[in-house]
């Protein structure tokens, strides 16, 4: 299991956003964060609030990420040559537990990591059980022919409120998913608007 299962959803209320697009989200019933004084906390955030916030919030989405983690995969954005905005969600985007929830393989990005991790994924017929496994361009995604009729499994392939995105390939008969390509920020089906130039801004002055 992850560490933050039980408190996901903490996530979506300190944020005021359903930051995965779930129907179960406590934000649909109410925009305030957690605790006593969570309708207290409206005030109107500094510079830096705004960026820790889009920090936290992109980190957040991804399911368990550890600071340490998500400090890595920024600075390797950094390093290459482009938008290190739009390089920051292409990485993120290439992480196998990624993959599979984009996939529709399993129903939420914390199930994606446990799912990973206890082997019912194979990529290109090799099974890989590291969720921050990173694909490649053409690689083949697929679940393990013992794990295709999980109940897990069955329930998300029937999620009505997510859409597989275009630069993924997706057979749910055979449930097999080819990574097409590399996306940037408009290609990604976030259900909230993820802010990676506040990221960056972020970084930079901390």
């Amino acid at each position: 299991m992850t560490k933050r299962t039980s408190a996901k959803y903490k996530i979506d209320r300190r944020m005021g956003e359903n930051i995965w697009g779930r129907p179960k989200s406590p934000v649909n019933k109410r925009e305030y964060g957690p605790g006593q004084h969570g309708q207290r906390r409206k005030g109107k955030l500094s510079d830096f609030g705004l960026q820790l916030r889009a920090k936290q919030k992109l980190k957040g989405y991804y399911g368990d990420l550890t600071e340490k983690q998500f400090r890595r995969i920024f600075a390797e954005a950094e390093r290459i040559r482009g938008d290190t905005g739009e390089l920051l969600i292409g990485l993120l985007e290439r992480r196998l537990d990624a993959v599979v929830y984009r996939a529709k393989f399993v129903p939420t990005v914390f199930a994606a990591r446990q799912f990973v991790n206890h082997g019912h994924v194979l990529v290109n017929g090799q099974r890989v059980n590291i969720p921050s496994y990173r694909v490649k361009e053409g690689d083949v995604i697929e679940v393990r022919e013992k794990s295709k009729q999980l109940a897990t499994v069955l329930e998300a392939v029937q999620l009505p409120e997510r859409d597989v995105p275009d630069y993924l390939e997706v057979d749910h008969s055979k449930m097999t998913a080819s990574f097409v390509r590399t996306p940037g920020l408009a290609d990604v089906p976030y259900p909230v608007q993820m802010e990676p130039n506040l990221v960056i801004e972020f970084y930079a002055q901390n």
